[in-house]
């Protein structure tokens, strides 16, 4: 249910970002973006202190938290070199529209300054497209293949746009990995975008 209502908010968005009726409330909420998802956050962060003994689970993890997000961004550069044998476009461009980690807006913008607007375009629909389908593959990973396997398809968007569904399909460790998982690949996301495209 939750994917239904995520995608008829994402259509009904574009509909009323299309036809740009006036409506006060829905302005304040789109001009407070970053608010909303603080309050998002804070929430969660109740929900994990909720639980005791998940802090703790943390600390046993130590240099484990990493092997999530490592794994996520091999995978994703993995798919770019896929990409760019199957579309026969450069290693460099193919693993910087990876890169993005399904964080479209900084990876379509960022890479249309550095490697033009085309280019910027492909990323920024890629990684959107990598969003949009973890909303739908999120409930599925979660029922057969468990928890971990969720945070995957998110890839940077697990500490914010798909955190909803994290919250609502896994439980409170999935949810805090998650999160750290979304905060480490994004301090990499601009990295490894500048490294790919300065490859030839």
């Amino acid at each position: 249910m939750i994917v239904v209502l995520t995608v008829l908010s994402l259509v009904l968005g574009i509909a009323y970002g299309y036809l740009d009726v006036e409506n006060t409330f829905i302005s304040m909420i789109s001009q407070n973006t970053q608010v909303i998802l603080y309050v998002l956050m804070f929430s969660v962060g109740i929900s994990i202190g909720m639980h005791d003994g998940i802090m703790k689970k943390l600390k046993e993890y130590h240099v484990k938290i990493f092997i999530i997000p490592v794994g996520i961004i091999l995978g994703s550069l993995f798919g770019g070199l896929l990409c760019a044998a199957i579309f026969k476009i450069s290693v460099g461009h193919a693993t910087a529209i990876a890169s993005g980690l399904g964080w479209y807006s900084f990876a379509g913008a960022t890479i249309s300054k550095l490697a033009g607007a085309e280019l910027g375009s492909i990323a920024f629909l890629s990684n959107l497209m990598r969003e949009l389908f973890s909303f739908f593959i999120i409930p599925f990973l979660a029922a057969h293949l468990g928890y971990y396997t969720c945070i995957a398809p998110a890839g940077a968007t697990s500490e914010d746009t798909t955190l909803p569904v994290m919250l609502k399909y896994t439980n409170e460790e999935t949810v805090v990995l998650s999160v750290l998982n979304g905060i480490i690949c994004s301090f990499f996301v601009p990295i490894l975008i500048s490294v790919c495209l300065s490859v030839v």
